[in-house]
């Protein structure tokens, strides 16, 4: 696991400074070695976690001839078998690591390799003789990669800060990336919330040749749904995908561990882990303790029920809190709108201690339809049978109901489905997962016409309801919000997360199941439920799904309040280009439990605090 950044050099010849700034930037994610590559061409460089080949893997690789050369942030899981492969066909390895065998994949398939990569991954190959870049991404976006096209140049980089290391590089805030953040809690591929910042796609890849760029994608979600499949048959297969995806994903020469939530998902990958080690397993939890919403009796249960060495962390107020929330501006890269970066980060930091990589249950939800949104869909459908006004009435009424303490209350629910069945369903969806409404946005950004996040979704699978907003969530939720968290808070730590759900043989093999067998009536992910129920212990596979995330309504009444007002104020407001009225009268409502805004308030704060500390400017029309 590394991180990676460099450019190329056909108008810009940047100092060597630069690039040095740019890999020191990004020292957490590849604490254990530091190299360069540069030439009168391209300037690349990596910084590397070591996991495997701990002492012949070090970065950048070159060819023989060293013509050829590869910057590398990943693991690929199939790279022995690929390396056999090649030496058959005539290729010699100095090393043992992956790294080195995506270099001679490429030699020998040219960019038809790609599609031969199993595994999580984000890379820069470049040949000298044709002054040709390659750039590529895995295929769900577990591993992030940007670019800056400058002039005929690309800049790219593992991270933000990469690019910001540049001296020519603008620091202004994109305003329509900041309307669809303040709707969706993340910024949507290929937006960031900078100005001429992009996001490769996920199972995409970027070609440039000498000054001329194309971009193109090795690998698109397809969902084909076979409608006379069997539950016994999908089981078996299942079974069989993730003791595959398991066992490969638990490759290392390092310490490995397993996040264990207690919930299905989690448990899930620490059976097939238990199955695949003689040693003990270490598993990682982080508890609330003295909440409602607390975990920690169902993941004891399922760490006692496997002897793991387990370690936990308990997330009650306390003095480390508000320096993270203010060390994620450094981490976060882009702010992270999602509460449960906080609880990630201290399961990080903990299990660092402890182990180099770890495995965890990111993914399953959305292939498999693991979120109430996904219910909330199905009832509006029902619900919007009623007239609007009705609808509407009942809102008002809603409103009107006390705000509670909960993490998600049952008056917070209601208030958020009755407002988003008045939406089309695309909307609906989205509003559903996100935090500010249509009106809050116009009222934010004092504009009254805002493109809805539905319209970046112009064309969804005509392959039922449910396949159409797990497509949604499964190609910019999970990577832009769920994997995106999940990759910043571990390698601020310099921990590598490996998600098993989403080797793309599961991915491929869950878009071609029919709905009935993810959702049945109001059973969640019903064919991962059904396989797991004679594996876990039976409590596990019949709990509701709890969120991974803080209770940001209380905490924003209580021990974040001093925080939230000395950081969201009306000048911070006007740095980032938004009215100041409607934010202070959400935080009047909020700490007066007239509502609950703890989810939006969350995002303005990460936001407020990321354009601070890395001084970006308001948008030039703002």
């Amino acid at each position: 696991m590394c991180g990676i950044t460099g450019y190329t050099k056909k108008r810009i010849i940047p100092d060597r400074s630069v690039l040095e700034a740019a890999a020191k930037s990004i020292h957490h994610r590849g604490p254990d070695q530091l190299g360069f590559h540069v030439t009168n061409s391209v300037a690349l460089a990596a910084v590397r976690l070591k996991i495997l080949d701990l002492a012949g893997g070090d970065q950048p690789i070159t060819t023989d001839d060293g013509d050829n050369v590869i910057v590398f942030n990943g693991e690929i899981y199939n790279y022995r078998a690929l390396r056999a492969e090649l030496e058959s066909l005539g290729h010699r390895f100095r090393t043992n690591s992956d790294t080195e065998v995506v270099l001679h994949a490429w030699l020998e398939w040219d960019t038809g390799f790609l599609t031969r990569l199993r595994g999580m991954f984000a890379f820069a190959l470049w040949r000298e003789s044709e002054k040709r870049l390659l750039l590529a991404r895995d295929r769900m976006g577990i591993k992030p990669l940007y670019l800056w096209r400058h002039g005929e140049d690309i800049v790219f980089g593992s991270e933000l800060k990469t690019i910001f290391a540049h001296p020519d590089f603008p620091r202004r805030l994109n305003r329509e990336a900041l309307n669809y953040y303040l709707a969706l809690n993340y910024t949507p591929q290929p937006f960031t919330l900078v100005e001429g910042i992009e996001k490769l796609e996920p199972g995409g890849y970027l070609e440039w040749r000498d000054g001329v760029t194309r971009v193109s994608n090795y690998w698109r979600l397809v969902f084909a749904p076979q409608p006379k499949r069997e539950l016994g048959e999908a089981k078996e297969e299942l079974d069989s995908l993730l003791k595959a995806s398991v066992s490969e994903h638990m490759l290392s020469d390092v310490p490995l561990g397993v996040w264990l939530s207690g919930g299905l998902d989690s448990s899930t990958i620490t059976h097939y882990a238990a199955q695949e080690t003689s040693a003990k397993l270490k598993t990682f939890s982080v508890s609330f303790q003295g909440r409602t919403f607390d975990e920690s009796s169902a993941f004891r249960l399922v760490a006692s029920h496997y002897g793991t060495d387990h370690h936990e962390f308990d997330l009650s107020p306390n003095d480390a809190i508000v320096p993270a929330i203010q060390q994620l501006a450094d981490y976060s890269d882009e702010p992270s709108a999602d509460a449960g970066a906080l609880p990630i980060w201290f399961l990080s930091k903990m299990c660092r201690s402890e182990v180099t990589v770890a495995l965890s249950g990111e993914g399953a939800d959305e292939l498999f339809g693991g979120y109430t949104t996904y219910l909330a869909d199905k009832y509006a459908r029902w619900i919007r049978w009623t007239p609007a006004f009705t609808r509407k009435l009942a809102l008002h009424a809603a409103t009107r109901l006390k705000a509670s303490d909960e993490k998600i209350g049952f008056e917070y629910k209601l208030q958020r489905f009755l407002e988003g069945s008045l939406l089309p369903p695309t909307d609906a969806h989205l509003f559903w997962n996100g935090a500010h409404s249509q009106a809050q946005r116009a009222d934010l950004l004092d504009s009254a016409s805002l493109p809805s996040p539905g319209t970046l979704f112009p064309q969804l699978p005509d392959t039922g309801k449910l396949n159409q907003f797990l497509y949604l969530d499964q190609i910019n939720y999970l990577p832009d919000d769920i994997l995106y968290k999940c990759d910043r808070m571990s390698m601020a730590h310099s921990l590598e997360i490996r998600p098993p759900f989403l080797d793309h043989r599961i991915v491929e093999f869950a878009a071609a199941l029919p709905e009935n067998l993810k959702i049945q009536g109001s059973k969640l992910k019903y064919v991962l439920r059904e396989l797991m129920k004679d594996k876990l212990p039976a409590p596990i596979t019949k709990r509701k799904k709890e969120g991974f995330d803080i209770p940001a309504h209380h905490w924003f009444r209580t021990i974040l309040r001093p925080l939230l007002e000395d950081a969201v104020t009306s000048q911070a407001a006007s740095s980032a280009g938004l009215q100041w009225a409607p934010i202070a009268a959400m935080m009047h409502d909020h700490f007066h439990r007239k509502a609950n805004y703890g989810y939006q308030l969350w995002g303005l704060l990460t936001l407020f605090l990321w354009i601070k500390r890395w001084n970006i400017q308001p948008a030039k029309h703002s």
